[in-house]
């Protein structure tokens, strides 16, 4: 993981953001190699967490990344409560912020199949390896059908000691 990801984590730890890592650096986490240029995470997206997570990247000129204009983010409590997902750029690269991850549920679910973990010296809730598989297999694009041949391969190798 790059520097700024790592860093743009901390500020959500910090911040007590409620999320979990899922997507490509959860694959990571769990030693798949194959790259990804954003972060994705799938968060309680009641107004209080998304008002913190605001308030942990504000000064990272957070925009939508999918809304004509490139919009800064400006959140309000009423605002929240219409959400599903954020597309957001920062100053530390893309991040995304899910409601919902398909194969797995709601932010619920997905927090119940995630394990705390140290990545750099901060401990976060990341997707663990068997709902990371679920997932990837659910949303079946060419990118996960690549990440899914590692990720198997690894679990196949847990599995085995």
């Amino acid at each position: 993981m790059s520097d700024d990801s790592i860093n743009l984590l901390e500020r959500l730890v910090h911040n007590g953001v409620d999320f979990v890592i899922v997507g490509g650096f959860a694959g990571v986490v769990h030693g798949c190699t194959y790259v990804t240029q954003d972060i994705d995470i799938c968060c309680d997206f009641s107004p209080a967490n998304l008002l913190v997570l605001q308030k942990a990247i504000s000064d990272l000129d957070p925009v939508h990344r999918m809304t004509p204009g490139r919009k800064r983010l400006a959140l309000t409590e009423e605002a929240c409560t219409q959400l599903k997902n954020l597309y957001l750029d920062t100053t530390m690269g893309q991040l995304d912020c899910l409601s919902v991850i398909g194969g797995l549920g709601d932010f619920d679910q997905v927090k119940q199949s995630s394990e705390l973990v140290e990545v750099e010296g901060v401990k976060m809730r990341v997707l663990n390896l068997n709902a990371l598989i679920k997932a990837k297999k659910s949303m079946n694009r060419p990118r996960d059908r690549q990440a899914l041949l590692q990720l198997e391969a690894i679990k196949k190798l847990k599995d085995s000691k």
